[in-house]
């Protein structure tokens, strides 16, 4: 297991296997980076290492043929030029003015974490000159770095590959708020990968009671010990379902052997400042029950529980970090299933606040758990709602599958999309017109329509349907059924499988809302 400082100290001198510095394309006139015509320069945090090779570093990284583009890895042995014996060289793109963004140095530093797998300590001296930079270089280091090896012979030796020490330099280690950054980006990252995790479990041995059992067991980690923080947790199973009335969580799950679940979280800090209700669906498999999926649609639907999963860690870390904020989180989760006990299309469903809904879609499953779930969130009277699913591949067709759609309140969107750039993931501000509203309401036998089969804006029906169970409080959906799974090979700091997306910008959320 690899230990992480923050250390002032120059990389050039530095006892390390390896010593990262970041290279810029010259020529933008970025702050704190050598204007140059053309040609490559160090980006800040790495001078002394130049200094070290004097006229030579360019040149050097010229013959390589390096062009510094954004995650471009060089890999140099230093020739005692330098205390490490190998220089790690990682490019960084243009420089706007004020120099590389937080997102650049994140994708970056992700690159290097899968380059220096070999050594047993590294020293990572790139751009650390704000909060927001030694938090890129740290979480972009540790995500880009994950592997998940639980079913691989090898996992043993597998986790000896990542570095033991890792030491972020900056110049302004012993600032109050770069160390600050430092420490919650540890436990933010530590949230991500936690959900990474669950994401990737196989879905028959992360069945809905599995998953309420590892939900139970996180918080019993994170609240054990003096000082820890106290995090009530309640799972409901499908006895205490049926005698609440939950019939979306039950209609859904009532196909698979395995039983559905509810769980909720409760995080009550001293003196809130406010209290937001998360709710994250859970669905472990998504066959798409008697509406089925085609066969090569169902290889990833292990992750359709990414949103519950982001929701439990995102709150795990609030309470972690001590945000004074309440938190209230919903996680129902259930197996999407084909017997004899399936739901039906054509049948009415009744969900916890009473609302009936008339079934055309088993596939359409998700809004149905999160009905439920919404209902009894809206119960605890929270200052706003967030709700974090795979919901619709309709969303992934309008914005691809590295973006989220938001899509609610209109100052609570805004809020999201504020907390998800600052977050670094990519969120897009998507409309509920009144035409979502008609059709939703457009069943002659129950409340609501579940679907419609209408082709178009199905993502948006999806989202004006929820927004019936959010009781009028202020909200927002996070469509995430895109970026939640990356189904190609690594890119910066995110790793093939699951992304862990959408804890950073709840957490960004929250302490926005606290500071």
């Amino acid at each position: 297991m690899s230990t992480y400082t923050l250390r002032n100290a120059s990389p050039a001198k530095t006892r390390c296997d390896a010593v990262v510095v970041g290279v810029v394309q010259a020529g933008a006139g970025g702050r704190g980076v050598r204007a140059a015509k053309g040609g490559l320069e160090v980006a800040p945090g790495g001078e002394d290492v130049a200094a070290a090779y004097g006229r030579t570093f360019r040149p050097m990284l010229a013959s390589l043929g390096f062009s510094g583009s954004v995650g471009e890895i060089a890999k140099l042995p230093t020739g005692k030029t330098l205390n490490a014996p190998l220089l790690v060289v990682v490019g960084l793109g243009k420089a706007g003015a004020d120099g590389p963004t937080p997102a650049v140095v994140r994708r970056a530093a992700g690159a290097v974490a899968r380059a220096v797998t070999n050594s047993a300590s590294v020293a990572l001296a790139l751009p650390t000159g704000s909060a927001a930079l030694v938090r890129a270089v740290t979480e972009g280091f540790v995500l880009g770095g994950y592997t998940f090896t639980t079913y691989k012979k090898q996992a043993e030796d597998d986790s000896r590959r990542h570095p033991g020490e890792v030491v972020v330099l900056s110049a302004g280690a012993r600032r109050k708020e770069l160390q600050q950054a430092f420490d919650e980006a540890l436990v933010v990252t530590e949230a991500v990968a936690a959900t990474r995790d669950w994401v990737n479990t196989p879905p028959g041995d992360l069945t809905p009671p599995a998953f309420a059992d590892a939900v139970v067991e996180a918080t019993k980690a994170v609240t054990k010990g003096r000082g820890a923080p106290k995090i009530e947790v309640t799972v409901l199973d499908e006895q205490r379902l049926a005698e609440l009335g939950c019939g979306g969580i039950l209609g859904v799950g009532g196909g698979s052997a395995a039983p559905p679940r509810l769980v909720e979280l409760s995080w009550s800090p001293r003196n809130p400042v406010a209290h937001v209700a998360l709710v994250g669906k859970g669905i472990t498999f998504d066959s798409g029950g008697l509406t089925i999926k085609p066969a090569g649609s169902m290889k990833e639907m292990k992750s359709d529980m990414a949103g519950a999963a982001a929701v439990v860690q995102a709150t795990l870390a609030i309470a972690r970090l001590g945000l004074p904020v309440r938190i209230s989180a919903f996680a129902p989760m259930a197996e999407n299933m084909l017997s004899g006990a399936a739901m039906r299309p054509g049948d009415v469903l009744t969900t916890y606040d009473g609302t009936t809904v008339e079934i055309s879609n088993t596939d359409a499953e998700g809004r149905l758990v999160l009905a439920d779930a919404l209902g009894r969130a809206v119960e605890q009277q929270p200052d706003v709602i967030l709700d974090v699913a795979t919901l619709t591949g309709h969303m992934v067709v309008a914005l691809g599958d590295k973006i989220a759609g938001v899509m609610g309140s209109p100052d609570v969107v805004d809020a999201v999309l504020a907390a998800s750039r600052t977050a670094g993931e990519e969120h897009w501000p998507m409309p509920l017109p009144e035409a979502m509203d008609e059709r939703v309401h457009s069943s002659r036998i129950a409340d609501l329509a579940q679907h419609d089969w209408v082709r178009w804006g199905g993502g948006l029906f999806a989202g004006a349907f929820l927004r019936e169970f959010t009781g009028g409080l202020p909200w927002a959906h996070l469509d995430i059924a895109g970026p939640s799974y990356n189904s190609g090979g690594a890119s910066g700091h995110l790793t093939s499988g699951g992304t862990g997306f959408a804890v950073a910008t709840l957490v960004d959320y929250v302490r926005a809302l606290s500071a």
